[in-house]
């Protein structure tokens, strides 16, 4: 067992995790912190398989805490990615409607932004469309100057660095996976296979893991997770000239996080997608990945049920692009429609963590409790990336409420 007494664990080295630790450090020096990480890198998962967009802040419900954590949280990643060196690029997107009944929702998404302060958006008409993106066909649209890229595993390397550098006594670990909690005179011993670990207060921020996390510390999380896997396309590089920097559709607003885009990643491809099907193993990025714990943990679930009986038509459509190329290149044409079956080749997929109520629903805001000596990050949708820091500095300010740090 290691000896160190630690005065805070937080369990994931995702975005999430790496930001709070970092926070709760910044704020109080004198705190010894430990991450632990199950896997061999930092960001494995959710962090390093999303688009590597900087989300402006435009789409989220006013006054909602997405709304109000991404605007201030991409102004200091921003910030921070000047700071270290870390790649970025603002180079705006545009939010291009194709068809006249996604005009109203178009323009609730403007005023949207303009309600949640998100700086240099402008409604363009088709000319300004073709100015900015000369192959991209839309009736009108939102350009969105403050959004951009970034390497976000960049950032969680940086973070990492800066914890274990910065900070007497705090350090992250890898390939330290929690498989228990042992708690006894107001602490707890966080148990791995490499070692049990002591300290005054845990963090829960594990992403696709978060449900289970919080059940070892004794939570019921009133939800459950369910992986959706979204595959990617991306441009060959004789299409690149097709998309300059980043294209979106209206979303739907039935489900806001579904509809493929294009966006020019960092490190040089344009990905094209995601879909969204449901996964049957939790960190399954192959089509064919299983799991038969998972598999059963998701199907037990009465609200997994609720969610395929509501949408089932939208799930089947998403299921048949899964696994025909001329289907997803019939839905990224309505965007750019002189794209053709040789400028796209299959790329990488990711998984996002969905948050589920019993009913069916999709749990669309953060959601973060407090039982004892721990917080529970259960929920961080997205912009989670684009609002780690912010996200860090509110679980700071509740772990100062509720520890009393």
């Amino acid at each position: 067992m290691d000896q160190t007494q630690y005065d805070v664990i937080v369990i994931g080295g995702g975005i999430v995790g790496l930001s709070t630790a970092y926070k709760l450090n910044l704020h109080h020096p004198e705190l010894k912190i430990l991450v632990l990480e199950k896997e061999n890198a930092v960001a494995f998962h959710q962090t390093g398989r999303n688009s590597g967009v900087l989300h402006s802040g435009i789409y989220y419900k006013p006054g909602s805490y997405k709304a109000k954590n991404c605007v201030e949280g991409r102004r200091e990643i921003v910030q921070f990615a000047k700071d270290h060196n870390i790649g970025h690029d603002i180079c705006g997107k545009l939010i291009v409607a194709t068809h006249e009944s996604e005009l109203a929702h178009m323009h609730k998404v403007y005023n949207h932004g303009l309600q949640n302060g998100v700086e240099d958006i402008e409604l363009v008409g088709p000319d300004r469309i073709k100015e900015i993106e000369p192959y991209c066909s839309g009736i009108q649209g939102i350009r969105v100057g403050c959004t951009g890229i970034i390497d976000f595993v960049g950032v969680c390397k940086v973070l990492s660095d800066l914890i274990e550098q910065k900070f007497n006594g705090s350090k992250v670990l890898l390939e330290h996976e929690v498989t228990a909690f042992e708690k006894s005179d107001g602490h707890t011993t966080v148990v791995t296979p490499k070692g049990k670990f002591k300290t005054r207060f845990i963090v829960n921020c594990t992403g696709l893991q978060t449900d289970r996390i919080a059940k070892k510390d004794g939570i019921d999380p009133d939800m459950k997770i369910v992986g959706f896997r979204g595959d990617y396309y991306e441009l060959t590089e004789k299409a690149k000239h097709k998309v300059k920097h980043l294209i979106y559709p209206v979303p739907n607003p039935q489900f806001p996080f579904l509809g493929v885009h294009f966006t020019r990643m960092i490190n040089h491809p344009t990905e094209c997608g995601p879909n969204a099907v449901f996964v049957f193993k939790r960190e399954g990025y192959g089509k064919t990945d299983f799991s038969l714990n998972d598999t059963m943990d998701a199907l037990a679930y009465g609200g997994t049920w609720k969610l395929f009986f509501k949408h089932w038509q939208f799930g089947l459509d998403e299921y048949r692009r899964a696994f025909s190329k001329r289907l997803f290149l019939e839905r990224l044409k309505r965007l750019v429609p002189s794209l053709e079956m040789v400028d796209i080749e299959p790329g990488r997929a990711g998984v996002r963590a969905m948050a589920l109520s019993s009913s069916g629903d999709m749990i669309d805001d953060f959601k973060i409790v407090h039982s004892d000596n721990a917080l529970h990050v259960l929920n961080a949708p997205s912009p989670a990336a684009t609002a780690c820091l912010a996200i860090g500095k509110a679980v700071n300010d509740m772990a100062e409420e509720y520890f009393k740090l």
